[in-house]
């Protein structure tokens, strides 16, 4: 896997885009007030929908679809890098949103990743990534990145919950939730009403970082 430093983050055009030559520090950041919506960028319905339900009407916030590069790296530095380019097109308050499938036989993997290997293999593929391991522990989890204009430096909330790659069962409508059954569940993500699955999602828990964040800084 590519090193995880911005500078070295290689997309599908073959360079990194360059970053910005100045940051402000997280205390000008959070000393500024919001002077319009935060921007979600995202072209997923059901995530969108999902991060309301979340959110409810504590941060307002709109929602853009933007084509940004898939990046290689840690997920960490993929989710800030994606939101210094978001940023700089939205002009302003900007949130973007990654998310992993890790499996600890695979040492993380298939991690940022998994949508592409959903796209290639489907459900029964990502199952088969384990076949030849008895570990099939996984976690899910959840990377928002925040910046407050394009000269400000990402701040990331992550969010975790952990579990079991399974064979699977449930609607197949929402990514990777019918192969994944949190730790404590007979269910999987996709058998949850959406109710249960947002009490507990690795999204919710990143989004709670995201909201105490915004209510503590009173943005």
């Amino acid at each position: 896997m590519a090193a995880s430093s911005s500078a070295q983050l290689v997309g599908k055009l073959g360079s990194a885009p360059s970053l910005p030559t100045a940051t402000r520090s997280l205390d000008r950041i959070i000393s500024a007030k919001l002077a319009q919506p935060v921007t979600f960028v995202t072209g997923n319905a059901k995530k969108l929908e999902e991060v309301k339900a979340i959110i409810g009407g504590k941060i307002p916030f709109k929602s853009v679809k933007l084509d940004l590069p898939e990046l290689q790296g840690e997920p960490e530095e993929i989710s800030k890098e994606k939101c210094r380019i978001a940023a700089r097109q939205v002009q302003g308050p900007t949130l973007v949103e990654d998310t992993c499938l890790c499996y600890n036989a695979l040492n993380g993997l298939p991690g940022p990743y998994v949508k592409w290997f959903l796209q290639k293999t489907g459900h029964e593929g990502l199952n088969n990534l384990l076949l030849a391991y008895d570990d099939k522990s996984a976690y899910a989890m959840c990377i928002f990145s925040f910046a407050m204009d394009a000269d400000s430096e990402p701040i990331t909330f992550t969010g975790k919950t952990h579990g079991v790659v399974v064979p699977a069962r449930g609607p197949g409508d929402f990514g990777w939730d019918p192969i994944f059954q949190p730790d404590g569940y007979d269910l999987t993500y996709a058998e949850m009403p959406k109710e249960e699955k947002n009490k507990i999602s690795h999204r919710r828990r990143a989004l709670d970082k995201v909201r105490e964040f915004f209510e503590k800084h009173d943005l």
